[in-house]
């Protein structure tokens, strides 16, 4: 799977980009983010894809035209950052003209492509359809442990060869880490790397145990270590000229409120950004995902479907799911993450409280703070 935010984008997820803000007529949350599974087809095996995405094909995907039509059907929810994403989006043979269109009808969109097939004339072509910004995953900073970890020899000089390529058609890239017990001791080498080679942003990607990442989830890393890692990214915000962004790790927003009262200074878009006007879980919130086949979700993670944009319009999906409704009222958790005083700026992350579970309104389950009274 190529990784741009299930849920933040660049920002986030969730991805590329920055989210908006705003609502719809009516009161309900206009969308910031939405990532559509253009394919499921890819030509990786990475050990720890949501989709166990490869090479197709899959039956039932969305034609070009009715692609066409859920871009426009998004457009009227406002203007969100959409993620072309898969699987490998470039393996889909209309993803430019699909692009293009979005960009005529005003939409910000990005790509999450896995970097391999990234060419000097992909890379225009991408700029050329209007993509904005491309993220592209390195979970290791050399070639061994990355290749292990994409499962296929030559992946890493691939996906260099790919941002190169993308530096040079003047198409803004982001670097996009998942965090595994694997690579947990070499994230500040993928850092640097992210910076020598000109990164706009770095965001990290907490392990959800969906698709091969159930299989893996030996290697996922502690809720102690997970604290640990959250606050480190936090020491590098005014280190590194990078904007950095931790997704499927809502935790990150109760540790930046946390550290901030430490410091004795407020949260505030002077002090700490974007990440001053987000929030940490934002499935059905702020943000959705569109499988191949056109099922709605609150996210790529959390397989709860909501609404099929063949047979509902998406605006009327994401106005109208009873489960979107659900996670927009933070008063609805349960558990720990119910009487948890940040619960409004972190949430959990509902993918993982569901797998463990079967509740996505349950406690997080990979969470080590204790509320006061919990």
């Amino acid at each position: 799977m190529a990784d741009l935010p299930a849920h933040g984008a660049a920002g986030h997820p969730h991805g590329a980009g920055h989210p908006g803000h705003g609502a719809e007529a009516g009161g309900t949350p206009a969308p910031r983010l939405v990532a559509w599974e253009t394919t499921r087809n890819c030509n990786l095996s990475c050990i720890h894809c949501r989709a166990a995405a490869e090479k197709g094909p899959y039956p039932g995907e969305l034609s070009t035209e009715q692609g066409r039509t859920l871009l426009r059907q998004i457009r009227r929810t406002g203007q969100p950052i959409v993620i072309l994403t898969g699987g490998e989006p470039m393996m889909r043979p209309d993803i430019y003209d699909l692009a293009r269109h979005g960009t005529d009808l005003g939409l910000k969109m990005v790509m999450a492509p896995n970097g391999t097939l990234v060419t000097p004339e992909t890379a225009v072509q991408m700029a050329e359809s209007g993509i904005s910004r491309i993220s592209i995953s390195l979970d290791g900073a050399e070639a061994k442990s990355h290749d292990a970890f994409r499962g296929v020899p030559g992946a890493f000089d691939r996906a260099l060869a790919g941002i190169r390529a993308a530096k040079d058609a003047g198409l803004e890239f982001q670097i996009n880490t998942t965090i595994t017990q694997q690579n947990l001791s070499h994230i500040e080498a993928i850092q640097n790397l992210a910076v020598s080679l000109g990164a706009a942003a770095h965001h990290i990607f907490l392990l959800v145990p969906t698709g091969r990442g159930k299989y893996i989830m030996d290697q996922a890393i502690s809720a102690v270590e997970y604290e640990d890692t959250l606050n480190w990214f936090y020491d590098q915000r005014d280190k590194v000229p990078l904007v950095l962004k931790a997704t499927c790790a809502p935790h990150y927003y109760r540790i930046l409120r946390q550290r901030a009262r430490e410091e004795g200074r407020p949260v505030t878009f002077e002090t700490h950004g974007l990440d001053a006007v987000t929030r940490g879980c934002l499935g059905g919130t702020a943000f959705c995902f569109v499988s191949h086949t056109g099922i709605v979700q609150p996210c790529g993670f959390l397989d709860l479907p909501c609404g099929d944009v063949k047979e509902t319009p998406f605006d009327e999906i994401w106005r109208g799911s009873g489960i979107f409704a659900n996670l927009r009222d933070p008063n609805r958790l349960k558990g720990k993450c119910g009487k948890c005083e940040y619960r409004k700026v972190c949430g959990g992350c509902r993918a993982r409280a569901f797998e463990a579970t079967g509740d996505y309104l349950a406690e997080e389950p990979l969470c080590s703070y204790q509320p006061p009274g919990a």
